[in-house]
């Protein structure tokens, strides 16, 4: 699992959730309104790290196109594709 620096502040994150597709919006909002308060520090940095990633490459992974090769982002992306 990443070690966690400095998270940026829930604001911030809420900003770096609106994508350019409203299917991402919905899903990465919901995520981070709703299980992201609740993860410990490193599911915390693991998700900051996820909001990196290309809105495109972010949707097939969601829509269980394509499967993320490390396993701690594969966990997080089943996990915020079963809340969408």
């Amino acid at each position: 699992m990443p070690s966690s620096n400095t998270l940026p502040s829930i604001e911030k994150l809420r900003w770096q959730c609106r994508r350019g597709m409203l299917e991402l919006d919905y899903a990465l909002s919901d995520f981070l309104e709703q299980q992201y308060p609740n993860l410990a520090e490193e599911e915390q940095a693991l998700f900051v790290r996820l909001l990196d990633f290309e809105d495109q490459l972010l949707l097939d992974w969601l829509m269980g196109n394509v499967v993320p090769s490390d396993d701690w982002l594969r966990d997080l992306v089943e996990r915020i594709a079963r809340r969408s």
